[in-house]
């Protein structure tokens, strides 16, 4: 039994979203120490290492990315939030497509893929957190 104030869809949409402010802060903070594995690990090879500034930069704007979401959550924004997984899509579309013409092995592309089906998953647990919470 959900209490009034957080119903079950909030509960798991919360969770979501906070799995996602993890990851993408796990992502910046790996980008930003090593640059050459982060890389390898999105699929896509850095052959010059002076490129690695530009891996930096990526973090530094995941970094950007993951407070603005994180701030969200925290004031339980829901509304927004699902509006920013379907706008998020983007990301693991063109992650994917990278990982793809850069001959990444499959698992990465199917990672990418995975990420795709997490953010509808998250839409639509959001979209009815917030019917839920109009209910109450």
């Amino acid at each position: 039994m959900t209490n009034a104030k957080h119903g079950m869809y909030e509960k798991v949409g919360f969770v979501l979203v906070l799995l996602m402010v993890l990851l993408q802060s796990f992502y910046a903070a790996h980008a930003y120490i090593d640059p050459v594995a982060f890389s390898n690990l999105r699929g896509t090879e850095l052959v010059v290492g002076g490129d690695a500034d530009w891996v930096r930069i990526y973090a530094s704007r995941t970094l950007f990315v993951a407070l603005i979401v994180g701030y969200l959550l925290y004031s339980r924004s829901y509304k927004i939030l699902q509006y920013v997984t379907i706008f998020g899509l983007v990301m693991p579309i063109v992650d994917a497509a990278l990982a793809y013409q850069a001959q990444a092995p499959i698992g990465v592309v199917l990672k990418h893929v995975a990420t795709v089906v997490y953010l509808l998953i998250t839409f639509r647990i959001l979209q009815l957190a917030v019917k839920e919470k109009e209910m109450t």
